[in-house]
Parts: structure tokens; C-alpha cells; sequence
């Protein structure tokens, strides 16, 4: 599958081949495996696009969404992962004072999210 978004999102194709990851597993470990740095550009990069980019994603039933948005949906995702780190935490890509994430596995991990 392509991660090409649709025209009006090509803003954000930089970021696409890294956060447009198709399971929880897979976000989450890239954001434990990024620097603040990647986790604020990318923050900064969508946070302007969401509103766009949730109203192209509700134009579908949940569970039909067409293949090409699928990679607009997981970046999505994706910033849902980051947002708090770099919200809450100063882009700290772990949670401080907290239980290592490593100890956790989410159930369905590596469902495949559409």
C-alpha cells in the first residue's frame, strides 16, 4: 500500500513514510523510539490540518473507509500517540515518572486499524 495522501494534505507527505503506521504497536513504538524534536515537528505539522483532515476522514461510515485515506487515518492515529508528550510532557517521548511502557502490551497491538 502507498502512503500518498490526498493533494490537499501533501503537506504532510514528509512525515507519512514514519507515522502512518497501520497498528497501535507500531505508533507507539515509533513514538518511544523518537526524539522530542520529531515528535514536535510532527505535531506542529498536522495540528494545523486536523479539522480538514477529520472532516475528509467523517465523509465515510466507520469501517468503510477507502484504501487511499487509509494512511491519512493512521497519521491521525498517530498524532492521538504524540499529542500528549509533547502537550503534557515538553516532547518527552516517554512518561516521566511513570512504569516502563515496555511492561504494558496492549491487547490488540497489532490490529490493524481502519
Amino acid at each position: 500500500m502507498s502512503n500518498t495522501l490526498p493533494n490537499q494534505f501533501s503537506s504532510l507527505e514528509p512525515f507519512s513514510a514514519k507515522w502512518a503506521l497501520s497498528t497501535e504497536s507500531k505508533r507507539q513504538q515509533e513514538r518511544v523510539h523518537s526524539t522530542p524534536e520529531e515528535l514536535t515537528a510532527f505535531y506542529d505539522a498536522i495540528m494545523p490540518q486536523m479539522e480538514g483532515l477529520l472532516s475528509t476522514l467523517d465523509q465515510h461510515p466507520y469501517g468503510q473507509l477507502p484504501e487511499e485515506l487509509h494512511p491519512l487515518y493512521w497519521m491521525s492515529l498517530s498524532l492521538a500517540e504524540v499529542a500528549p508528550h509533547v502537550e503534557l510532557y515538553k516532547g518527552s517521548n516517554h512518561v516521566p515518572f511513570s512504569f516502563e511502557e515496555a511492561r504494558f502490551e496492549a491487547e490488540h497491538g497489532n490490529q490493524i486499524n481502519v
